[in-house]
């Protein structure tokens, strides 16, 4: 029962001291309110309702707040002394605007033109977009102009030179970005302008724009394009608005680089058109923008792949057409520059207009290993020819065997053990019998040579000798038994049939030289044809910007 009592008591004395904050709060507001009011007439009414301020005073922007404790204009205000300077701004704003109107061009005499000088500070290039020919920057646009109703005497107002107002507050020129693409072609007017006493306004705007701008792909990635933004007066013509470049190069002292591009040169000009659809002369202002494509990123992921590929299918002429592998290295070529052309494809631009060059190289490699197919396939075609399927021309022979492999530095092994048989013998005279057969080649059968071959010179002639009369007197006084000529037909057999495979043998080797000999011709070929291809293609872009220049 106790407790209760006490925890009754103890919220009985916290609304109590409650209460009494709260009453105090009340009066020390009511208080200062009364002393704002008495202060600033107009700012709060009788009843303590906010008669609020001037039209457009809420937006002033100002250096100067006033402080709540500020009671009055007496010795026994509280606040900081730029209190005073508040209401010399407040009433100096009122001034200017209280008649002011911004729809109407801030000239003395209606036939003089207003004096606009105009810069462009570019801060980022955010992108460029090849396939939609849109470049997007982020720009700031300096204009200044003079307004003789916004001038006043700093000596009235506590010294106060400058003010910054709303832009929606004050005349301004409605400059619009003429070859914009996505977007508003106007600057939208929610920034401040600064407004000095004399009259003089610099209103600096921030803008992204979008501007359209036909690029030429043709040397991509090396390729430079020319961009402009045309600025000028949408309603205004040069005798109502007479716009003046401040300076000829565009400001880029606060750009942040682009990793992509990077800009050689931003110049502007001034022209004065006039246009079929008035009389009246127009006043623009166009900066032109140079910029070039930083290739690293390109030439890394894409052109140094595609060289290695092109460079591997040169391989394929050098692999022995024994292994068997050649088409399979050239199929396996084909399916990677395939998978290669599948991941890249949303790399290159993609356009009808023209071929970009890195897409001529990549045609140019596609075709490379398609033809290096096609060669591979005739060259096994003539490898794994035989005399039974087809017959050597003579002007095969005389261009494969003779003329080519001599260009090429090419000498077959039994090309110089012939050489050597001949230097061994006398003049060189074959050691064969004279009815002995030779080949086309020059030279005598295996058969014939190694007849002899682990005899000695002398003791071989000797027993021919010996025997030849002997076996003279046989052959015209005897008749051979019928196993001797079976023994003799056989050993012809034999003989015949090895010296056919020998010179079966011969033509096929032959036949495999020759294609050795076309895989070692196409072999320079397509070296020559992918060193100078690739420096040619890659050389244009040089000599175009040379030529340009």
């Amino acid at each position: 029962m106790k407790n209760k009592k006490e925890v009754l008591l103890a919220n009985i004395g916290g609304v109590f001291w409650f209460v009494i904050t709260l009453v105090l709060r009340c009066s020390i507001t009511l208080f200062i309110s009364g002393a704002e009011a008495s202060s600033a007439p107009g700012r709060v009414s009788f009843h303590g309702e906010a008669d609020g301020p001037p039209p457009g005073m809420e937006a002033v922007g100002t250096s100067h707040r006033q402080h709540p404790l500020c009671f009055s204009d007496s010795a026994l205000c509280l606040a900081p002394a730029g209190c005073a300077g508040c209401a010399s701004e407040e009433r100096l704003f009122h001034t200017l605007f209280s008649h002011y109107n911004q729809f109407i061009r801030p000239v003395e005499n209606v036939s003089d033109p207003v004096t606009v000088h105009f810069e462009v500070a570019i801060t980022q290039l955010a992108d460029v977009d090849e396939v939609n020919q849109i470049m997007e920057t982020n720009l700031w646009l300096r204009h200044i102009w003079n307004d003789y109703k916004l001038r006043w005497d700093p000596m009235e107002y506590d010294g106060i030179e400058t003010l910054r107002v709303p832009a929606d507050k004050i005349w301004k020129p409605d400059i619009v970005l003429y070859n914009n693409a996505v977007g508003d072609f106007q600057v939208e007017g929610k920034t401040k302008a600064l407004l000095q006493y004399d009259g003089m306004i610099t209103w600096t705007p921030p803008a992204i724009f979008k501007s359209s701008c036909p690029m030429d792909i043709t040397f991509f990635p090396f390729d430079h394009q020319n961009c402009s933004l045309k600025f000028g007066s949408w309603t205004y013509d040069k005798a109502e608005i007479d716009l003046l470049i401040i300076g000829s190069k565009v400001d880029m002292d606060d750009f942040w680089e682009n990793s992509e591009w990077e800009i050689v040169d931003a110049s502007g000009y001034k022209h004065d058109i006039k246009y079929n659809c008035c009389e009246e002369i127009y006043t623009d202002i166009t900066y032109s923008f140079y910029i070039r494509r930083l290739p690293m990123f390109y030439t890394i992921n894409l052109i140094i792949p595609c060289l290695f590929i092109s460079f591997l299918t040169v391989l394929v002429f050098y692999l022995p057409s024994d292994c068997g592998e050649k088409v399979t290295l050239c199929i396996s070529v084909l399916l990677s520059l395939t998978v290669f052309l599948l991941v890249i494809t949303e790399t290159i631009p993609s356009t009808s207009l023209v071929i970009p060059l890195v897409g001529e190289y990549l045609l140019f490699t596609m075709i490379f290993v398609t033809l290096s197919i096609a060669v591979t396939v005739f060259v096994l075609n003539i490898h794994y020819r035989t005399p039974t399927t087809h017959t050597m021309p003579t002007w095969v022979k005389t261009l494969f065997l003779r003329l080519l492999p001599q260009i090429l530095m090419m000498r077959r092994p039994l090309d110089k053990r012939r050489e050597a048989r001949s230097a061994k013998t006398p003049n060189g005279v074959s050691r064969g019998p004279a009815k002995g057969k030779v080949d086309h080649h020059g030279e005598p059968p295996p058969l014939q040579e190694c007849c002899h071959c682990h005899q000695p010179k002398e003791l071989a002639t000797g027993k021919r000798r010996l025997s030849h009369q002997p076996l003279r007197w046989m052959t015209d006084h005897t008749e051979p038994s019928p196993e001797v000529e079976d023994v003799m037909d056989s050993v012809q057999f034999i003989a015949e049939n090895m010296k056919h495979q020998n010179q079966t043998k011969e033509v096929e080797d032959d036949w495999k030289y020759v294609a050795m000999v076309v895989d070692r011709v196409f072999l320079w070929v397509f070296i020559i044809v992918c060193v100078f291809g690739t420096v040619g293609l890659f050389l244009q872009p040089l000599l175009g910007n040379t030529g340009s220049s």
